[in-house]
């Protein structure tokens, strides 16, 4: 550490720092003055395009419960075009689908849940869309799409929905006539826990039906 005797030689040796360093110093402040206002605003803008995207959420809820299917599909449109990706856009996606299927028009319910269980903001969303996907394709009695569409589930991603998957692949074996099938499915769907009310009468039934075809 130098020592300066006298205050001339202080004030050199800053001048002499300053001109050195000065330039650095005053791009290092400009810099960080920029990053802490550029993130500033990008958490502001983060936090109005969630505003934005939960109002419109809250819209096409208001829209679906006076069964205004036309506005649904409208602010639908709305979220997926300025919040593309977002988890609004699912929830909005899975809710204009269930629209489709009360207008009785399962091919565009099925080309959006097909589209959610491959591109959701989430794994659980992804796999509430595969469910609803393959309980339509039993309502419409492909069967065997279903059975694959299920083997075909990540297993890891889908864990907390075995219960579910199993009890509708014991749905789809049923349709298919393949009983016994179906009943290893409804016994692994209890022993995951299944909450469905219907889970043990599919089961008791399946099991008069084989034993009257004893």
């Amino acid at each position: 550490m130098e020592v300066y005797e006298t205050e001339e030689e202080q004030v050199a040796a800053i001048k002499r720092w300053w001109k050195e360093n000065g330039t650095s110093t005053i791009v290092g402040v400009v810099v960080g003055i920029i990053l802490i206002t550029g993130w500033n605003f990008w958490k502001g803008n983060v936090k109005e395009q969630a505003y934005q995207a939960s109002a419109l959420y809250d819209q096409l809820q208001a829209s679906m419960s006076k069964g205004n299917n036309e506005s649904v599909q409208k602010i639908y449109d709305k979220i997926s075009a300025e919040h593309a990706g977002s988890a609004y856009e699912s929830y909005a996606a899975l809710l204009l689908a269930k629209t489709k299927v009360q207008e009785k028009d399962l091919e565009a319910a099925k080309s959006i849940l097909e589209k959610q269980m491959n591109s959701a903001s989430s794994n659980e969303l992804k796999n509430i869309a595969r469910l609803r996907f393959i309980k339509l394709l039993y309502a419409t009695g492909e069967n065997e799409k279903g059975l694959q569409l299920i083997a075909e589930s990540d297993q890891v991603s889908a864990k907390g929905f075995s219960a579910s998957y199993d009890e509708l692949k014991g749905d789809l074996y049923v349709a298919l006539d393949r009983l016994g099938e179906a009943r290893t499915a409804y016994q692994s769907a209890l022993r995951e826990g299944a909450k469905s009310p219907l889970l043990q009468f599919k089961l008791d039934d399946i099991t008069s039906a084989e034993i009257i075809a004893e």
